[in-house]
């Protein structure tokens, strides 16, 4: 059975290796980001406190973008002919970001949580973006330099946001 004959074969011009390595790079971002998604819609459920409306929104934009950014990161996967996660153990075994299953977060500590996953995730798409350019993959490149100033941007909220309870400056 050729490629073009299997059920999931996606036409490209790029390499098998290079689909393999540009997968391989992709899929852990996109379960970084599902687990993301979900601790920010864990915050933003469970947010409390004076500044309850201005966090509870932020964390729901937030949440809203990365989201967003699961289904564009799968489709990419699979528009050169590589295959993506299955399920929420496909997603628990590749995820990098950690989990935070308190009954209970201070909403400071919730947003520096989030600031610092974040920054992990700026992290990893860089990695992501190294390998995409390897490979030529000019539109994953793309895509990546996009997702990376976003994440930057949330980074940059979380860590003002955080401060509110920082009268120093610092």
């Amino acid at each position: 059975m050729s490629k073009n004959d299997q059920p999931l074969a996606t036409p490209t011009d790029l390499q098998p290796q290079a689909t393999e390595e540009i997968s391989a790079a992709l899929n852990p971002l996109l379960a970084d980001v599902f687990a993301l998604y979900l601790k920010t819609k864990n915050f933003h459920w469970h947010v409390s406190g004076p500044h309850f409306r201005d966090y509870h929104l932020l964390l729901d934009e937030q949440g809203e973008q990365l989201f967003d950014m699961t289904d564009a990161i799968a489709e990419r996967i699979r528009k050169i002919g590589g295959t993506t996660l299955r399920s929420i153990g496909d997603i628990g075994r590749r995820q990098r970001v950690k989990d935070n299953d308190e009954s209970f977060v201070e909403p400071l500590h919730m947003l520096g949580e989030l600031c610092e996953d974040n920054k992990h995730l700026a992290a990893a798409l860089r990695s992501a973006h190294d390998v995409t350019d390897r490979h030529r993959d000019i539109a994953s490149s793309s895509l990546i330099e996009n997702w990376i100033d976003e994440t930057e941007r949330r980074t940059w909220f979380l860590y003002e946001a955080s401060r509110a309870g920082d009268h120093t400056g610092h």
